[in-house]
């Protein structure tokens, strides 16, 4: 991993031909992220220094911006054999970015085989398994004895993305079997493919979502997947480092939707992107305030009349938001690593429910008892009802939090979509009306 240190020494450089020397002996990964760091000037000068089987690796290490930004900025020729010799699955993740008239040229100085790869991954919908895998992988033919697979891989195949899987299949492509490189490797000469190969097989249809993908070879423990057609014709396979980028996908997609960040945000985005993907949801989140000041205003007269509810309001809105976000964030979690199904919707329910029930005891406790504190003695009822409204509000919050993202789930919608702001704005409103209302008939009890 390229330090701190090592990154402003190598920006120190101005020798070129030191800088050619140190960029072409690193890990393509490091030369990646180091040139993603330097000036947009600078950048096609450090990548021009890079050896040309340098540059194709680094090339897929670069932030997509930064690859839009070579391809605009060096000779075509040099972008024409780095575009080639990509991967097709992460050639067609570059071609999703670019302007359709770029894409156009790039794939017309595309070989055909890495054309037609290219062309039939980008025919598959995004999020889908046939848009991320890649269309390199070992196939073998029935009949084959090891001694000649493994001849063939050795003369076809050594550029593959993995060869750790080979898959069997007959004249039409229809998937058979699978068999690893290690089975071939301990198996004598001689011996017949099909009859070492496993003809259960873990697969994924084109179709298949790709975090379910992701899941179905983090269940079997598997680096690399085939991918079949509706007539379970082998097209693809996708790869561990596919899955990574998934997980991290989906993972990054929850954790910014329940915080209420539209898009993609990256930590060290320019701050008008910044604005740009958070100021939509603070501006609705505005709006949803509104909702939840309505509930308040018509009770205006009784907060002006006990002054002591401005100080228990927030503490009341604040936990109630906080235990709604905790269930929410560990239902969606369950719900995106497949620890919970829809088939688990009571047992989580009774689970939250239970640990709410605990939870509520125990800060409508600490509430009752600090409004008891903080209220003058013919106000001291206050601390009965902030109670009594702070044990109803965590139970619904956690509820909530439990049971809309499994209804979502249900209804075959992102559990994700319910966002924190929009969760707790909503028990906000409840909690404010709830406790206001019951204040107001308190008072009619307990007259100032």
């Amino acid at each position: 991993m390229l330090t701190q240190d090592n990154r402003m020494l190598l920006s120190e450089i101005a020798d070129l031909n030191q800088l050619k020397f140190e960029l072409n002996h690193l890990p393509a990964v490091d030369v990646g992220e180091f040139i993603a760091e330097l000036p947009k000037e600078r950048q096609a000068i450090a990548f021009r220094l890079l050896r040309k089987d340098q540059a194709i690796g680094v090339f897929e290490y670069l932030p997509q911006e930064v690859q839009e930004s070579l391809i605009e900025s060096l000779h075509n020729a040099h972008i024409y054999q780095i575009v080639e010799a990509m991967s097709p699955d992460d050639r067609a993740e570059l071609f999703d970015e670019l302007p359709a008239g770029v894409v156009k040229r790039l794939l017309q100085q595309l070989s055909m085989a890495e054309r037609q790869a290219t062309s039939t991954i980008l025919g598959y919908p995004e999020g889908t398994a046939g848009r991320v895998m890649t269309t390199e992988y070992v196939r073998l033919r029935q009949g084959l004895t090891v001694g000649e697979a493994l001849n063939k891989i050795r003369r076809v195949d050594r550029d593959k993305e993995t060869i750790y899987y080979a898959y069997v299949t007959d004249d039409n492509r229809k998937l058979l079997a699978v068999v690893s490189l290690r089975q071939l490797l301990f198996t004598l000469p001689d011996a017949l493919v099909g009859d070492i190969a496993s003809n259960r097989v873990i697969k994924a249809r084109t179709e298949m979502p790709q975090e379910e993908v992701a899941q179905l070879m983090k269940r079997y423990d598997i680096i690399a997947l085939p991918v079949v057609d509706r007539e379970e014709r082998l097209v693809g396979i996708v790869t561990i480092d596919d899955v990574i980028d998934i997980l991290e996908e989906e993972a990054t997609e929850d954790i910014q939707k329940i915080a209420g960040v539209s898009g993609d945000e990256e930590a060290l985005s320019p701050p008008l992107v910044t604005i740009a993907k958070r100021l939509p949801w603070l501006l609705g989140n505005i709006a949803l305030y509104v909702g939840a000041a309505s509930a308040i205003a018509p009770f205006q007269k009784i907060i002006s009349t006990v002054p002591v509810l401005a100080v228990i309001m927030p503490i009341l809105s604040n936990t109630s938001g906080n235990v709604a976000i905790q269930a929410l964030s560990v239902t969606v979690r369950g719900l995106g690593i497949g620890e919970v199904t829809l088939l688990d919707t009571f047992k989580l329910l009774r689970k939250e429910f239970l640990a709410g029930l605990g939870t509520s005891l125990a800060l409508g406790t600490a509430l009752g008892v600090l409004s008891l504190i903080w209220s003058p003695a013919n106000e001291r009822w206050i601390s009965i009802v902030a109670a009594s409204v702070m044990v109803v509000n965590v139970l619904v919050a956690a509820s909530l939090g439990t049971l809309l993202p499994m209804t979502l789930k249900r209804l075959n919608l992102d559990p994700a979509l319910i966002s924190g702001p929009l969760l707790t704005t909503t028990l906000d409103a409840i909690g404010f009306m709830t406790f206001l209302s019951m204040v107001s008939m308190a008072l009619q009890v307990f007259p100032k």
